[in-house]
Order: structure tokens, then sequence, then C-alpha cells
């Protein structure tokens, strides 16, 4: 009997070629053990509640409200509730064409688009159109869109930096389109070389592979690095000059844990560029309420701004949002609230500063306390965490631990994060999962299991490495740059 549309073989080809290692064979493993009573810590996603982190009193009381509307008519609210997060409540609610229960433009609310559009002229110093800005479910859904609406067939390439989040490759490969990796040098703090670019530009050209786009994380995820003004100006004439869109992934922009390179958008850095690059350069820029001190990964709320991309395209990416009808409503009111927080003078003010500053001064000191760990223990070197959430060591794995794991079957820095993961019960993303160096082995954690357990996390860290490097060490050398 000949194959049935949902049989394996029978699948459309470019969903069995996307591959997502941060839910992939370690994460399997880490439920499986989980199921069976081990205490797992699941760092191999940037899932900030899930690891303890506490949501933000107002937002959570203004959505509150807005789902439960009938509770602004009990006479008792005010007891409750206080006078600001009320009175949001009833703004987001008259933005609305009937409650949270109701689809919005297929865009987002234009009330919420405005909001965004008066936050990125704040953050930049430039206009922003709310015409331009779409609300999407998290900003992996902006991704993919973008994404979808570039990729015409695996003739098209999109740059991508290496080690990457696999959104990019999972999406690229499910679109149907070309990867074209470009290196980041760890020896340079992760820093990108526009030379690289070239080389692979050049390289993917040789194989007949047009390159349409690039894209950018900053800070990076999982290498953690800040973007200098001086390299994002590199990359917008690099772009320029190539005829590429530039994809600006920015959804750790909230996450700097240092005050040497602060974040700076690459709308910023475009528009202080001025004619005529400012008005011909395609950028689209990505941002969320997942990341930052707010961490409201399972809202799913994101937006992507267009910058000067054609009126013709935006109405087709309109065409294509409106399909999926709406996103969904009650993350356009946490975008709203991100974008639009409590001012100095409001009574929610105080608390909702002390709740941000807290969240994101403890970041800090975690990624100290990682980074430091990390640099602690044998055969493992790791860039400091400028921003984002996650540390990215390099494992300089001993020859006989790379013949182990080909004997067992497995990449080299997966049959380590296993051996990590049974032992202490540690989830992280094995590197390979990102894109490396050949003959290069890295592993990605976040930073984010509560502060006071950090120590604990990195001594049992410490103990499993250290026995590891002992059963695999011969001293005849290691992996490494």
């Amino acid at each position: 009997m000949s194959p049935r549309a949902l049989d394996y073989e029978s699948l459309n080809e470019n969903v069995k070629k996307a591959q997502y290692a941060v839910r992939g064979e370690l994460y399997l493993r880490a439920s499986e053990l989980q199921k069976e009573g081990k205490k797992i810590i699941f760092t191999n996603v940037g899932n900030p509640h899930a690891l303890g982190q506490k949501p933000l009193t107002f937002p959570r009381q203004v959505v509150a409200l807005c789902q439960a509307p009938f509770l602004l008519d009990d006479p008792n609210v005010g007891l409750l509730f206080p006078a600001d997060a009320i009175a949001k409540a009833k703004h987001y609610l008259s933005l609305t064409t009937g409650g949270l229960g109701a689809y919005s433009d297929s865009r987002g609310l234009p009330g919420v688009r405005k909001e965004v559009a008066e936050f990125i002229e704040r953050r930049d110093g430039y206009p922003s159109d709310p015409e331009l800005i779409y609300l999407t479910d998290g900003a992996s859904k902006g991704v993919m869109q973008i994404l979808n609406t570039i990729i015409r067939g695996e003739g098209d390439g999109v740059l991508v930096p290496v080690p990457q989040y696999p959104l990019y490759s999972a999406a690229i490969s499910l679109f149907g389109g070309s990867l074209v990796p470009y290196f980041l040098e760890e020896t340079e703090n992760w820093g990108l070389d526009v030379n690289n670019l070239r080389q692979s530009v050049a390289e993917a050209r040789f194989k007949g592979i047009t390159v349409r786009a690039m894209v950018i994380i900053n800070p990076g995820n999982p290498t953690g690095q800040c973007l200098s003004e001086a390299n994002l100006r590199e990359i917008l004439k690099y772009c320029n000059q190539e005829n590429l869109v530039l994809l600006g992934d920015e959804v750790y922009q909230q996450n700097i844990y240092q005050d040497e390179r602060p974040f700076i958008s690459a709308k910023k850095v475009l528009m202080d560029m001025g004619p005529p690059i400012s008005k011909e350069l395609q950028l689209v820029s990505f941002h969320t309420v997942s990341k930052g001190y707010w961490g409201e990964c399972g809202q799913r709320g994101g937006y992507f701004e267009m910058t000067n991309i054609p009126p013709k395209t935006v109405d087709e990416i309109y065409k294509v949002s409106s399909i999926s009808l709406s996103p969904n409503v009650p993350a356009q009111i946490f975008m709203g609230l991100m974008v639009n927080p409590p001012k100095p003078g409001d009574i929610s003010y105080d608390q909702f500063v002390r709740e941000s500053k807290g969240v994101l001064e403890s970041l800090r000191r975690r990624a100290r306390i990682m980074t430091d760990g990390f640099n602690s223990c044998r055969n493992v070197v790791c860039n400091f965490t400028e921003g984002a959430m996650y540390s990215f060591p390099q494992i300089r794995l001993p020859p006989r631990a790379i013949e182990a794991a080909k004997r067992a079957g497995k990449v080299p820095d997966v049959f380590y994060c296993l051996k990590l993961l049974e032992a202490t019960g540690i989830s992280t993303v094995p590197g390979s999962g990102f894109g490396q160096k050949e003959g290069v082995f890295h592993l990605r954690t976040t930073i984010l299991p509560a502060e006071e357990e950090m120590p604990e996390i990195m001594n049992s860290y410490k103990k499993f490495n250290d026995e590891f490097m002992e059963q695999y060490e011969d001293h005849r050398g290691y992996s490494r740059i």
C-alpha cells in the first residue's frame, strides 16, 4: 500500500530537516529522568519564571483586571488593586473591540502599536511609524514570518552568526532556504569580523546561492556579547553594499551586565549614519516580553518594526499576518506595559523599579558567578556574559573522551552534556546545536537558576567535570581553538 500523507516517509522533507537543539535529545532525556524522580535543573532554555523568577507585580495586576473586567465594577476593587493599575486596565480595555476575548487587527491593537512606536522614539531619538510595527506571538513568530517572506527556495541564503540560536537554522530549513554561516571569533570575545562575512558570502555565491539577508543577534545568543556602535556601522555598510536585508534580533536589549558596551539598536546607528544609507537599507528589528527583567515567555508577546521596506511588501506581510487573524491579545497588553511602564509619581512606580532592578542586578551577579565558576574548572574556558541570559563555555575534551563519544555514536559535546545530566541533573544544550568550529566543543547554559542555588550548581558542575577529565585525560592534548 502506498504511504499516507502523514506517514513519516512521505512528510515534507523540510520539516524533517529542521532541527531545534534547545528542545532536542538532551531535553528529552532530562524529561525522562524527571519522570523517574530525578531533580532536574533545566538550564537549557531561557525560561526565567520556570527557574523561580517572580513576575513583576504591576503588569500582572493590569492584565488580571483586563482578563476579569467584572472586577472593575466591584466597589472593593480599590482595596485589592492600586489606582494606576485600575486606570491602565481601563485604558487597554478601551483599545479593544470587546475585551481580551475578541480578535484584534492582524497587526495588533493600533493603540499598543502606537505605544511601541513611542518607546522606539524615546530609545533611539528618531520617529517610528506604528503602521510599520506588527505585534506577534513572541519574537520567534515575527522572525519566521519575515524569513518566510524573504526565502524563495534553496537558492536563497541567509547569513546567520555561528554560534547561532537554532530558531534560525530550523526556520531557514523549514522554508527551504540555505543557511550561510559567518563565524564569531571566540578569542575576540565573540566579536564579528566583516572579513568573515565577505568570505562567507563569496563561498555561498560560488555554490550558486543568492545571499538575501543577514541576521544579527544583539546581545548574542548563545554567546552573550554586545555589539559595539563601530561594529554595527560596519555591518550596516556591508549590508547596504551587498543589498542585504538586515534582521536585528534585539530581544535581550534589557539584559546588559557591564557598563562599557551598552545596548544600541541597529535602527539608531542606521539613522545616525544619515542619508543615503538611512533611507535605503532595509531593516527589520525584533523585540519580546519573554526576556529582559520581564521573562514572560509563556505569554508569547513580541513585535517587529520595518524600516525602509516598500509599501507593497508591507501589504504582502499584512496579508500573510491576516491568515492567522490576530496575535494573542493578552500578550499585546503585556507588550504595551513593557514599552509604557509606570512613571515617576505613579503609585506603583517605586515597587516596579525595585522589582525590575532587583532582577537585573541579580542576573549581573549570576553572570559573574557562572563565568568565574567555569573558568575555575579544568579544561574549560568561558568569555564573560556581557548581555543576554547565557554562558557558552568551551570544553577542551581529551582525545579519549572524543573516541568514547564516537564509540557511543554521539557527537562529543552531546556525549559530555549527557554525562553531565546523568551525574548532576543539570540540563544544558551542547554547542553543536548552535554551530561551532570543527574540533571545538561547547555547552550553553542559562544564567537563570536562583542566585542562592548558583554556588551549589557550579560546585556540582566542577565535581563532575573534574571526574570526567580524570577519567578521560591521557595527557596527549585536547580539543581547543
